[in-house]
């Protein structure tokens, strides 16, 4: 077994590799960038090397400073993570030639899988089923177009050497195909250093579905069973469950046992998952198609050690020390339910634009790793998880992904870890930038997502118009109404004892109107009693003025056990309070009873015109202007396109006029709602 390794990688999956490291008695190092000197990986291994500046192309994809570092400490193996170093086949060999084990596959298998055309020839050669499409990588938007037209829209351009969803784009007509096919090109050549493009045919009604691998380099090769990963915004996972409500046992095994004859065909060892299209329309669960064969651990790998008990950290460790696996497939089981849900930096309120800054709060339902290691198991503490590698006061930079943390939750049942999510979103607590909480509440509790009737136009489909807020029934909303009387009278009785005592301690409150939207609640507070328009509400919960989340119990028993629990993030306004909870913030005005008839006579502040303003909607770089001052535009007409974090974003004209000054040049970095054009 190994001494030392060395994990080229940072963040949440660096503490994780770390976890494991020392529950099985190894040493550990960890390399960092600028960016990351205080991060909580670094702080957890036995030993960190700096090696460099914050840009990864200057330090964790830099192959010669990872193989330095690990001759400066000794290390015997280097574990790449997920991401930067982790499919380089390049990478593997000259750790080879050092005489450095590599904790995954080998680089043959690497190369095979790394690149989709190869891949796809290898996957219908070992008799794995095929999307139909372009053998080839093909070169010009001419003949993008008539491959499209061949194979018939809707179609997917995809970056050969892609993944994390960057280098692809769908087109539905030739329009797409002409605007799309160039930018795919950039955008694989700036993330991948490979430019080549494919085009295959896009399956509608589309399941993603991928099945974990695991083989040995005995010749052994099993599989843990699938995941569906099917909620994706922009071909980003957001949402990962195991197993998948769609797939039968019949099908897990057909899917399975193609998976393993494709990880054979390439002499695969270590962890690796094979990621499949299928159609959700067939309900014979039989046209499942290759997307690709991702040769490395998954983010969502925990998702699959919830439910089959198995560490896929652990695994890659003794399998890359030559150990044979000590299970069979007869081994793997599946018990109750695992969900993961990927915690962004990213504003689902302003159209999921990245959100970097500090995190000036930050706490999750249950704290992250420890340097112990011993804080998260594989299914957590009751059920939930926290895999993360961000701290209180760090900062979610431009130079990496945005993702905050990951979330795992595991139940006896989906509905019980499903529910166990919308609970554990609710204590999760972030303050300093934009981040998804709220959406991934909103879809925890969507009735499609209960139904399992999945696909990957999920976010499309059923948020058209963008996210505004999880809608809240009226049962919620009585008893946020509740809620807030109860604060809102502990608040008042607290400013008795430390205000306006001139003329004697003043009596509390005890009767408020609370508006929410358009809707007044009469509440009041008696020693007994919460009475919400004349009806009592069952709460029981404590608060202390200050608090910034709350947890309530409504129609609890008489010895308090059973009931609804309500968990609430609290925010003073001006006008009343801001709870967070169940997927969205709902604003209170809270007045005193007496006070609330004159709330009428108040007027709406109007909110400015910025309708004539081309404002950035996110911090990124001007790549190109796509007018000039004096045009005139139409509506949809391209005016900028702006990249952030890797991804190139058109921005459009939303209505006619002519351009009346540019503000920004190609080239300039934006900060968000910076005004890059104005229109007459």
């Amino acid at each position: 077994m190994f001494k030392k390794i060395l994990i080229a990688n940072r963040g949440e999956i660096a503490c994780r590799v770390i976890q494991t490291a020392k529950r099985m008695g190894i040493a550990t190092v960890a390399v960092y960038s600028d960016a990351d000197t205080r991060a909580p990986f670094v702080k957890m291994a036995d030993e960190a090397v700096h090696i460099g500046p914050a840009q990864a192309a200057e330090s964790y994809l830099v192959a010669d400073k990872i193989i330095a570092a690990c001759k400066q400490t000794g290390a015997d193996a280097v574990h790449p993570g997920y991401g930067f170093l982790s499919e380089r086949a390049s990478f593997v060999e000259a750790l080879d030639a050092e005489g450095i084990a590599f904790i995954g596959p080998p680089a043959s298998a690497i190369a095979a899988m790394g690149d989709k055309i190869e891949s796809k020839r290898i996957a219908k050669e070992a008799g794995v089923n095929t999307v139909p499409g372009s053998p080839d990588a093909i070169d010009t938007t001419e003949e993008a177009l008539k491959w499209a037209n061949d194979i018939g829209y809707p179609v997917m351009m995809k970056a050969s050497a892609g993944g994390g969803g960057k280098g692809m784009r769908l087109a539905w007509n030739d329009t797409d195909v002409k605007e799309g096919f160039e930018a795919t090109q950039r955008e694989g050549k700036n993330s991948f250093g490979d430019d080549r493009v494919f085009i295959e045919k896009f399956i509608e009604d589309p399941r993603h579905i991928e099945i974990q691998i695991l083989g040995d380099k005995h010749g052994n090769v099993i599989y843990l069973n699938e995941r569906e990963c099917s909620i994706q915004r922009r071909h980003q996972k957001v949402v990962e469950e195991a197993p998948s409500p769609f797939v039968t046992e019949k099908m897990r095994k057909a899917m399975g046992e193609q998976c393993v004859a494709l990880s054979k065909a390439v002499d695969y060892h270590s962890a690796g998952t094979v990621e499949l299209i299928v159609s959700g329309a067939d309900k014979t669960g039989e046209s499942f198609y290759f997307l690709e064969m991702n040769t490395r651990l998954q983010v969502e790998h925990p998702v699959t050690e919830a439910i089959t008990g198995v560490d896929l950290v652990e695994q890659m460790i003794r399998v890359a020390a030559g150990e044979k696996l000590e299970m069979t497939q007869d081994d793997v089981t599946i018990d109750g339910w695992a969900i993961e849900n990927r915690v962004y930096a990213e504003d689902p309120y302003r159209g999921f634009l990245p959100s970097t800054g500090r995190l000036v709060r930050y706490d999750p339902p249950l704290p992250g790793w420890t340097n112990d290691g011993e804080a998260n198991g594989r299914r957590g503490v009751d059920g939930v998880r926290v895999d993360d590698g961000v701290f209180e006061g760090g900062e979610v930079s431009m130079f990496y992904d945005p993702m905050i943390a990951k979330l795992v939750t595991w139940g006896k049942t989906r509905d019980e870890a499903a529910d166990l999510q919308v609970l554990a979103l609710d204590a999760f607590e972030i303050e300093g930038l934009g981040h998804n909480v709220d959406f991934l509440s909103a879809i925890m509790q969507h009735e499609r997502f209960r139904s399992g009737e999945l696909t990957t136009g999920f976010i499309a489909e059923e948020y058209p118009e963008g996210f505004e807020g999880a809608p809240a029934d009226e049962q919620l909303l009585r008893r946020l109404s509740a809620m807030a009387g109860f604060m809102a009278t502990a608040n008042s009785d607290r400013a008795k004892r430390v205000d306006q005592q001139l003329n004697g301690a003043p009596d509390p409150q005890y009767d408020w109107a609370i508006r929410i939207g358009e809707t007044s609640r009469d509440v009041s507070i008696t020693e007994n009693e919460i009475v919400v328009d004349g009806e009592a509400i069952d709460l029981s919960m404590e608060y202390t003025p200050g608090d910034r989340i709350v947890h309530a119990l409504f129609d609890a028993d008489e010895d308090g056990e059973g009931g609804d629990p309500l968990t609430v993030q609290v925010r003073r306004t001006n006008t009343g309070l801001a709870l967070t909870t169940r997927g969205a913030t709902h604003e209170l005005r809270i007045l005193p009873a007496h006070v609330a008839p004159l709330a009428q006579h108040m007027i709406e502040k109007e909110p400015p015109d910025l309708s004539k303003m081309l404002i950035c909607p996110m911090p990124g770089l001007l790549v190109s202007l796509h007018v000039e001052e004096g045009e005139e535009v139409q509506p949809g007409q391209p005016l900028a396109t702006v990249e952030a974090m890797k991804m190139e974003n058109i921005l459009r004209a939303e209505k006619e006029g002519t351009i009346a000054k540019i503000n920004a040049a190609e080239g300039d970095s934006l900060a968000v709602d910076a005004v890059i054009l104005e229109l007459e």
